[in-house]
């Protein structure tokens, strides 16, 4: 049952990425207009989040022992996230805030957003280097 639902998700997302090619291509070469292209992108976009909201619950419902490890993610990534909150100040006057038309809070979550990156770019490496070092050991 798994593999028949997992090539029949493969093949539908398949088609999906053929029809955003597709997509793309009409709207550059202008066979397509502006208004069209905006449209079949919100469905795309839909479409794509329904996919991705059905399918992490059809593995819940299929491997219930991998919620564990899901979950742990999701604790470790909320970690990251307050960690990367707390770091985050402002640095700007507020002379400079309003000249960038942008307040203090905003300013806050950006520097979250460059510390999370800044600690999942520093954890990819150290993942890859780790599965470097573990591989003859094996």
């Amino acid at each position: 049952m798994k593999d028949s639902v997992a090539n029949v998700t493969k093949w539908i997302l398949y088609i999906l990425l053929a029809f955003v090619a597709l997509l793309g291509v009409l709207f550059y070469t202008d066979i397509i207009s502006v208004d069209s292209y905006i449209w079949w992108s919100i469905l795309l976009l839909i479409l794509g989040v329904v996919i991705m909201i059905i399918s992490p619950i059809y593995g819940f419902i299929s491997h219930p022992k991998n919620a564990l490890k899901l979950l742990m993610s999701l604790v470790i990534l909320a970690v990251i996230l307050i960690i990367s909150y707390f770091m985050a100040d402002n640095q700007f006057s507020a002379l400079r805030l309003e000249e960038l038309d942008t307040t203090a809070y905003v300013s806050k979550l950006v520097g979250m957003g460059l510390y999370v990156t800044y600690f999942l770019f520093g954890i990819g490496i150290l993942s890859v280097l780790f599965s470097v070092i573990i591989k003859p050991f094996k």
